[in-house]
């Protein structure tokens, strides 16, 4: 036992309730060694001050090289030493709640013996919580991989280690062993993974590219949705770059970059901004932002709304460094129909107006 030294969690993402756009499921600890410790192996050392884990766990995490020392990953014989600076990212520790193993129809655009590549549609709970028991991703996933490190036992969470919302669409990452998981956690933690996202808008964003810049938390108001702390008295540190790359006028077709992943970081970010996402109700999109709200421009926004119930916003692409290859591969979703067809109705207005 190591009674001074000094444990933060600096990440713990992913709120059991809330299964949002852009949460990252992975947890972050710095240990900083006190000064009487002894020379010790790393695992061990590892090991003795983390709860919830194992020790495969966290050798499996020193070989992703998810394990470093004062800056710098480590060797499995590297020993502690005082006053090291230690950081671990790990995926975060599966619920001890029991999901259910569904059939379900998955969009599954690559696997491999490490990976998947799923490409989520809008309306479905990425995984179980609180009113979505079943029907979830992961219920379709538990029994798509029934053999997944943490799905043989029906955990909550098999191979998670980020998430979108239920009514975005698009792609994601899943980890099908202990390595591919931390291996991915890691580079989610260091901003490494490439996240596009085509969000439509209202109105015209500043400049052809821009980036937000503003910590994002829970609103004080409403805890069903985010806010954006601009000086940092609360929330998490969030940065999205945008480029505009279609107008039609009352409307802006813009490609979302994330640089961090926070819930609802797009949304909130855009209606910061002062261009809520287009249907996005809960950040004020449902409604006409610009126009008139009258006569045949009503009718036809009405129309759109209707075609597009959900906020417009799409997970485009994907890239990030393959776990045991080493390459960096990229992936693409086309836009879903609904999406799609809303696009041609506002270009069509665009010509026409």
């Amino acid at each position: 036992m190591i009674p001074n030294d000094e444990i933060e969690d600096e990440e713990l993402t992913g709120d059991e309730l809330d299964a949002a756009e852009g949460d990252e499921l992975y947890e972050h600890h710095r240990i900083v060694v006190d000064r009487g410790q002894e020379l010790l192996r790393i695992d061990k050392y590892v090991l003795s001050r983390l709860r919830n884990t194992s020790r495969n766990k966290v050798q499996e995490a020193i070989r992703a090289m998810a394990v470093e020392v004062n800056g710098a990953p480590v060797k499995p014989n590297y020993r502690v030493k005082p006053q090291d600076t230690i950081t671990i990212t790990l995926p975060e520790p599966p619920r001890e709640d029991r999901v259910v193993p569904e059939e379900m129809a998955l969009d599954i655009r690559y696997e491999d013996a490490e990976l998947l590549i799923v490409n989520k549609p809008s309306g479905l709970v990425v995984h179980p919580a609180y009113g979505h028991w079943q029907g979830t991703l992961v219920n379709g996933l538990a029994h798509h991989l029934a053999n997944l490190p943490t799905g043989r036992n029906s955990n909550i969470r098999p191979g998670l280690v980020h998430r979108i919302d239920k009514d975005t669409s698009g792609l994601l990452v899943i980890g099908k062993t202990d390595f591919a998981m931390t291996h991915l956690s890691n580079q989610f933690f260091h901003h490494t993974i490439q996240r596009s996202y085509l969000a439509l808008v209202w109105g015209t964003p500043p400049g052809p590219t821009g980036t937000i810049r503003g910590h994002v938390g829970r609103s004080v108001r409403d805890r069903r949705v985010q806010s954006v702390y601009p000086t940092g008295e609360q929330g998490k540190p969030a940065v999205t770059h945008y480029e505009v790359l279609e107008s039609f006028g009352p409307v802006t077709l813009v490609r979302c970059v994330l640089e961090t992943g926070r819930t609802h970081q797009i949304r909130v970010h855009m209606q910061y901004l002062g261009h809520p996402l287009f249907s996005d109700a809960p950040y004020g999109g449902d409604r006409i932002r610009v126009g008139q709200s009258n006569g045949t421009y009503r009718a036809f926004v009405e129309n759109a709304f209707a075609l597009m119930p959900r906020q417009a916003l799409h997970a485009r692409s994907l890239g990030f460094v393959h776990p045991t290859s080493g390459e960096q591969v990229f992936f693409e979703a086309e836009l879903p129909e609904d999406f799609a067809a809303v696009l041609e109705k506002w270009r069509a207005w665009a010509v026409n107006n």
